[in-house]
């Protein structure tokens, strides 16, 4: 799409490589379709807020930065940290946008165990990668559950 904008625009005359089939675009396409599994959560958070503390640390005579960094940002970190760990485990489980647009270059963790499951036949070492891969996902859940009920009020 930002091809063919930039194509339309005169800017370029034919497609331009780097947004296809690079690490740049693998980044591009998977910020883009989990920014929303990110900022959902962010936003949640963000509107539990309660105003009156808000409005309490501008009378005491907080300024905004101080307001966002004592009052704000410690009360919406349950969300933060649920954002990320959404991008992060669905990122990391991710292996057909990463084959789309990285091409066959584009290597990450889910697309070499497809690779060893269905070209390679290499099942048991298939199975260690995702053994390994599920480890990683299930201590990190812990972990930020860990976290989450530390920062809850």
């Amino acid at each position: 799409m930002l091809n063919g904008f930039l194509q339309y625009l005169h800017i370029t005359h034919r497609p331009v490589e780097f947004f296809l089939y690079s690490p740049f675009a693998v980044i591009l396409t998977l910020t883009h379709i989990y920014t929303p599994f990110t900022f959902l959560p962010i936003y949640a958070s963000l509107e539990h807020v309660p105003r009156n503390l808000v409005e309490a640390s501008h009378d005491l005579g907080a300024s905004p930065f101080s307001t966002f960094v004592r009052v704000i940002l410690p009360l919406s970190l349950p969300g933060i940290l649920a954002g990320a760990t959404f991008a992060f485990v669905l990122t990391l489980g991710d292996f057909l946008a990463p084959l789309l647009v990285g091409g066959p270059s584009g290597i990450m963790i889910s697309n070499i165990v497809v690779s060893l499951f269905g070209a390679a036949y290499n099942w048991p070492l298939g199975a260690a990668i995702s053994l390994c891969m599920l480890l990683l996902v299930v201590s990190l859940l812990f972990a930020t559950e860990r976290l989450e009920k530390r920062f809850t009020i």
